[in-house]
């Protein structure tokens, strides 16, 4: 039986393993998720109340260079933390119809493209106490 012709197959067979693994292009990075949605830049102001993209309803202290200082407003009541103080009933700062609770001492930053819905502005008298965490911002 004749073989000689079997290393020229493995050649051939090499080739076009090395042309197929070489000739593979990696695959595409995904698309870069937007930083940000479409429309107008919302431009949330210190003492309104606005809900965010992850349904987060809060309070705006500060705003500065597309970020803002926010405190969190909740419906749950923490006696154990002197920061949370209770919102007047019925007024923006109700969380579903249920009373709300500012937590005034835990301010985060969050970028203003995550601002969605404005529900209000805060009551006077509250924010003359808090206006301060704002941090100077």
């Amino acid at each position: 039986m004749d073989t000689s012709w079997w290393p020229a197959a493995a050649a051939v067979v090499a080739v076009v393993l090395v042309v197929l693994v070489a000739g593979r292009r990696p695959a595409p990075p995904p698309p870069a998720r937007a930083r940000h949605g479409t429309g107008p830049e919302p431009r949330p102001r210190p003492g309104e109340i606005w809900r965010l993209d992850d349904g987060l309803t809060c309070l705006v202290l500060s705003v500065r260079a597309h970020r803002a200082r926010i405190a969190r407003i909740t419906s749950k009541y923490h006696d154990e933390r002197p920061g949370v103080l209770p919102l007047p009933p019925g007024g923006a700062g109700d969380v579903h119809g249920r009373p709300g609770f500012l937590e005034a001492d835990r301010p985060v930053e969050v970028s203003v493209w995550e601002f969605r819905t404005r529900v209000g502005e805060l009551d006077p008298a509250l924010w003359d106490e808090v206006k301060g965490l704002g941090g100077g911002r």
